[in-house]
């Protein structure tokens, strides 16, 4: 039995809750006792002397040691119950590949300082952000894919393979795919002939307009469903974005119709982003979602330890207090 707390904590063993209930208990027996002490208090001669003591002592030294131990209480109670809270750790053996557009149109301005750097500086960032275990392949298309770098942990080939990258050519979005699947399905262990070993995987795309060559990427993308690896789409670029190529203007929108149907088609998200800073924290968080997973960590032992702290501050503060009025 698990139980949700407000501390975004789940609760293995909730019952042990009611022992949170000696708080109140406490407080009313102090109560009690103090007024039963009224009651029964005997008149003496020098009874003006010792209230005048009485007085000089601060109040909090009454209430403060009683509240630390109720605050003591409440701490080893929620430490019986087995708390746990939900960390993010890194999968071990994960793997993307980072499918990224190099056609003429990336050298559009409308996202500065060009389409081609702000993918390129968001890949970078994102590759100094993933865990380091992460092994990250690169993938750089145009016409072809020309630049495909195999998923790695060497941090210094990925970005040797980004910085590579020089818009020009035209958009061949499922060869590139078909190349990074290939590559993704290559990761399982080579001693086996099965795929059941093959790590988590992601492809990110990055694209700033519609296909016009090779391979459907559609076709791709349900084989990549088929084979459990999600595609990220990101389309970049705004409907006014223009190059000028052979002397001429030309216009060159982004197509996130067709982004968003490899995405859901693949069982992957779809963004579409006009801007660096925001294209940065998209890497950032299909990164996250990939390179690492959610787990219960049970924190025991940090509730029972301040328990004890708070319970050893409050008894020091009263026996500290009593032998000075003594």
């Amino acid at each position: 039995m698990t139980a949700s707390f407000p501390l975004a904590l789940s609760l293995t063993a909730p019952w042990f809750l009611v022992l949170l209930l000696l708080v109140p208990a406490g407080f009313l027996a102090i109560r009690a006792a103090a007024s039963r002490r009224k009651r029964h208090a005997v008149r003496m001669p020098a009874t003006p002397t010792l209230a005048a003591v009485a007085a000089a002592q601060p109040s909090y030294r009454r209430w403060l040691p009683a509240a630390l131990v109720g605050l003591a209480v409440v701490l080893l109670a929620i430490g019986m119950t087995r708390p746990e809270r939900t960390v993010s750790v890194p999968v071990e053996r994960a793997s993307m590949m980072l499918v990224t557009d190099a056609s003429g149109s990336m050298r559009a301005a409308d996202v500065p300082p060009t389409r081609m750097d702000a993918a390129r500086n968001a890949a970078l960032d994102f590759l100094d952000g993933v865990p380091k275990q992460t092994r990250v392949g690169v993938v750089g298309f145009s016409s072809s894919p020309s630049v495909v770098q195999a998923p790695t942990t060497d941090r210094d080939v990925a970005r040797e393979a980004l910085n590579s990258l020089d818009p020009d050519g035209g958009t061949a979005t499922g060869d590139a795919l078909s190349t990074a699947l290939d590559a993704l399905k290559a990761e399982g262990d080579p001693s086996t002939d099965s795929g059941d070993d093959r790590p988590p995987g992601a492809i990110l795309l990055l694209s700033d307009g519609a296909t016009s060559a090779g391979e459907d990427p559609l076709t791709i993308a349900d084989q990549a469903k088929q084979a459990g690896i999600p595609i990220y789409t990101v389309s970049l670029g705004t409907p006014d974005g223009q190059v000028d190529i052979g002397g001429q203007t030309l216009s060159v929108p982004p197509d996130p119709e067709t982004m968003r149907a490899i995405a859901e088609r693949s069982d992957g998200e779809a963004f579409s982003v006009d801007d660096g800073d925001e294209l940065k924290k998209i890497y950032e968080r299909v990164g996250a979602r990939v390179a690492t997973e959610s787990q219960q960590r049970e924190v025991t032992a940090a509730f029972a330890a301040g328990g004890f702290v708070v319970l050893a501050i409050a008894l020091g503060l009263g026996l500290r207090w009593r032998s000075r009025i003594g």
